[in-house]
């Protein structure tokens, strides 16, 4: 079994088409889907309400068998029992969409947390000591979920401008490559791109590109954990990151644990001419309050094009 939110199947596609259809190879598997962003649900962030919308017709393009999970337990079991069933009968894939509050109404609340890092140093503190030490023109690409909710914040409690933030809302494990992308863009600029453990192992091919870009900074937060969506442990809470970020070719390398050392590592490297990467260890969890970013994406896009000086800003047709 595959357990993902439905922002996961664009990724899975590929594989899903192209190795496990019946077709190719033939693969039984069973793929739980969180259906974010259903049109019939509650409101949710830009991104989801367009994964949602069109979950149902992208299953149904792809020709993966599917049904919706229902709430009533003993009719749940049976429907996984069923999906089991066909999945190994026709040697494909089968999905089975899991709606908002389907296992705490019908199972309860029994999910095992993952303990992530341990130490003191929170994401948000990480994120005060970053600001606190780039320069006021550094232009910062920022990783999906909880990192972006809060180094908007941080800005807004701050009183500073949001223009050269670019939140990459979605499309998790791409903050890297579009931060390289800009930095190619203008090499004069220092361009940080504020990443995440499980976002960076997502697409790790980014980092021999990035590492080639002198005037980037990465700086991955590392919680072990996908924190903003569950807090599933990720490989890196036993990894040391900086030794991938010196295989892939980063002229400059360190880990951090505590503000202090962030500050005083960001302020000598800065100094320095070749890219650089940075591991903070954190542990997990974000504040109860934590809010989310009052700036459409696509204004928050429009904006820092303008900021950076970017020509061509996209106008739709009414």
């Amino acid at each position: 079994m595959v357990y993902m939110q439905n922002s996961g199947l664009g990724n899975a596609m590929n594989p899903l088409l192209s190795l496990a259809a019946r077709q190719v190879c033939g693969v039984p598997m069973l793929l739980l889907v969180g259906w974010r962003g259903e049109p019939e649900g509650a409101a949710d962030e830009p991104q989801h309400q367009r994964q949602g919308a069109v979950t149902l017709a992208l299953l149904q393009a792809c020709g993966l068998r599917h049904a919706l999970l229902e709430h009533e337990a003993s009719r749940c079991w049976a429907q996984l029992d069923e999906a089991v069933q066909q999945a190994k009968y026709l040697g494909e894939p089968v999905a089975l969409l899991v709606r908002r509050g389907l296992f705490s109404s019908s199972f309860g609340d029994g999910c095992v947390r993952a303990a992530g890092l341990a130490g003191g140093l929170a994401r948000e503190q990480a994120l005060e000591a970053c600001i606190d030490a780039l320069p006021s023109d550094a232009v910062t690409v920022t990783t999906t979920g909880m990192a972006a909710r809060e180094l908007f914040e941080i800005r807004a409690r701050r009183g500073m401008d949001h223009a050269l933030d670019f939140l990459a809302v979605g499309g998790m494990g791409h903050a890297a490559a579009i931060a390289f992308a800009i930095a190619q863009a203008r090499p004069r600029r220092c361009v940080v791109c504020l990443d995440g453990d499980g976002a960076m192992l997502m697409h790790m091919g980014a980092l021999s590109h990035c590492a080639q870009a002198a005037n980037l900074l990465h700086v991955v937060i590392n919680n072990g954990a996908h924190d903003s969506v569950g807090g599933q442990p990720t490989a890196a809470a036993a990894l040391e990151l900086g030794r991938f970020a010196s295989a892939a070719g980063y002229a400059h390398v360190a880990s951090v644990g505590e503000a202090a050392e962030l500050r005083g590592v960001l302020g000598e490297l800065l100094q320095r001419r070749g890219s650089s990467f940075i591991e903070v260890r954190c542990v997990k969890g974000s504040r109860a309050d934590l809010g989310r970013p009052r700036i459409p994406p696509r204004i928050n896009k429009e904006r820092f094009m303008s900021a950076i000086g970017a020509a061509g800003v996209h106008q739709e047709a009414p």
